[in-house]
């Protein structure tokens, strides 16, 4: 036989063998088995482009691309779900840089300005703060002076509320505060408070009569003591910083260092601290309790990357909200990741879980009294970045807004701007970037009314109503009530919208 003829006679038999061998023979024991159960040999996606599979197993560029989408998509959950743990531990480094170590005290005894990067605070406030750590023990706190305030873990849940709305009911007391794995004696006589967590955040708010800042701070130092179990019998002397006009920062980072602060608090506290879950999400990318986070140059890009998208994200769900659900009116502007009316962020047994990263990517302290609706007590929230046209609120331009007369706030209201970058106080010329319906150059309109306007310059005749802005710089608003009324909840009153001045 010709030689050539042999091997093409040959080269069919392997074809035709070939063909059969991926076409097997129909089993004896056949199974009647549904098409999507199966993975054919090639998918197509929108977001990894083709998946390529032999008999179901994927091919090492898939394996590849798959595996770089787990990382980054994990890197992105890690950071959103992340982001109450590495809000706290910035927060704790804030104040260690601004002086203050764990048991100290910090006060803004002349408020806080723009100066100070903090999420969203006012500038009507006498802030105090400090970290109580319990990993060396309980930890006590003596208390006199009527406060209004909270302890938060180091996830930023809810431990404690001190003074008015807390077990002291403002009468002030001793409260103890007893660290997860504590097994010694707790002494009688005190108001006992666990934690989950070593590091707790503390934030009070103090009282002012009649603008005396000084006699509020003075009456508050006077009645104050913070110090270990075990010194009881022999307090240390303590010490109070004045926090007013320093420039530190308690924000937590938009970039891959985010993932540094977060490895911090899971190597600080128990192992057992947080949801397994969530545990094992922060492990997935390398953040693992009693290991060394050391990312190899894969793992850095990757988590580079999901940072920016993580950001991306919190920006759009903190900005741009799709949940309809978390607006107060729907003719309205106004919103606030507390829609379902929980401060766990709990509806109907759902973790709502763009409520919460709206919340801790805008904002701090977390206690039951801010979504409690009782007419007349604590406080109501509303926030946003838009004008009227649901368009973003540009420095460079002048709007007004008018809150209809009579205002459903038993105390006062306030508006206060922040940057749309860092989410603190917006920096100015003026030193407290808002106004509240107490200072005494914010005046009513005949029926009752009050307009307000926001811009760069101030509008003639109505220079004390007047928040200034920054050209080239967006800037987003939350009206506060105090001591909100019915209207306020039954939604029979509604603030206006920010409007464009031509």
């Amino acid at each position: 036989m010709n030689k050539n003829l042999t091997l093409l006679i040959g080269c069919i038999f392997l074809i035709g063998s070939y063909g059969y061998a991926q076409k097997a023979p129909k089993a004896k024991y056949s199974a009647n088995v549904p098409e999507n159960i199966l993975t054919p040999d090639k998918v197509e996606t929108e977001l990894l482009g083709a998946l390529e599979f032999s008999d179901g197993m994927p091919g090492d560029a898939t394996v590849n691309k798959v595996y770089d989408f787990l990382d980054i998509s994990r890197g992105v959950q890690a950071f959103l779900n992340g982001m109450p743990a590495a809000s706290i531990q910035a927060m704790l480094e804030g104040l260690k840089d601004a002086g203050l170590e764990p048991g100290d005290i910090g006060i803004c005894e002349s408020l806080m300005d723009a100066r100070t990067l903090f999420l969203t605070p006012n500038s009507t406030t006498q802030y105090i703060t400090g970290e109580i750590d319990l990993k060396d023990g309980p930890v006590v706190m003596e208390i006199g002076a009527p406060v209004l305030g909270c302890i938060d873990d180091a996830f930023f849940r809810y431990v404690s509320d001190i003074g008015l709305t807390g077990p002291d009911r403002g009468a002030g007391g001793k409260y103890l505060f007893v660290g997860p794995g504590y097994e010694g004696e707790i002494p009688e006589g005190y108001i006992v408070v666990h934690s989950a967590t070593y590091k707790n955040w503390l934030l009070l708010r103090a009282f002012v009569n009649d603008g005396d800042l000084k006699a509020s701070v003075d009456q508050f130092k006077n009645n104050y003591k913070s110090y270990p179990l075990a010194q009881a019998d022999n307090p240390p002397e303590q010490k109070f910083v004045d926090l007013s006009g320093m420039q530190f920062n308690t924000i937590h980072a938009n970039d891959e260092h985010f993932f540094e602060e977060l490895n911090k608090v899971v190597q600080y506290e128990p192992a057992d601290a947080f949801n397994p879950e969530l545990v094992g999400l922060f492990a997935s990318i390398g953040i693992k309790k009693g290991q060394p986070f050391a990312p190899d140059e894969r793992m850095q890009k990757l988590l580079k990357d999901a940072a920016a998208i993580a950001n991306a994200s919190a920006r759009a769900i903190c900005f741009r909200p799709r949940n309809n659900d978390v607006y107060f009116y729907p003719d309205r502007q106004w919103y606030s990741s507390f829609a379902g009316g929980s401060h766990e962020f709990m509806n109907n047994g759902e973790l709502v879980l763009d409520d919460r990263s709206m919340f801790h990517y805008g904002a701090t302290v977390i206690t039951p009294s801010m979504t409690f609706a009782k007419p007349g007590t604590g406080s109501a929230y509303a926030f946003t970045p838009h004008d009227s046209k649901g368009k973003y609120l540009d420095g460079g331009k002048t709007y007004k807004i008018t809150l209809p007369a009579p205002i459903p706030a038993k105390d006062f209201w306030s508006f206060m701007v922040y940057s749309t970058q860092h989410r603190s106080m917006l920096e100015t010329n003026q030193k407290f970037a808002g106004l509240d319906s107490n200072n005494p150059s914010v005046k009513a309109n005949e029926d009752g009314s009050y307009t307000m306007w926001f811009g760069p310059e101030a509008p003639d005749g109505h220079e004390g109503n007047w928040i200034q802005t920054i050209p080239g710089k967006g800037f987003c608003v939350i009206l506060r009530l105090y001591g909100p009324l019915e209207p306020w909840y039954d939604k029979t009153w509604k603030p206006g919208d920010f409007e464009l001045v031509d």
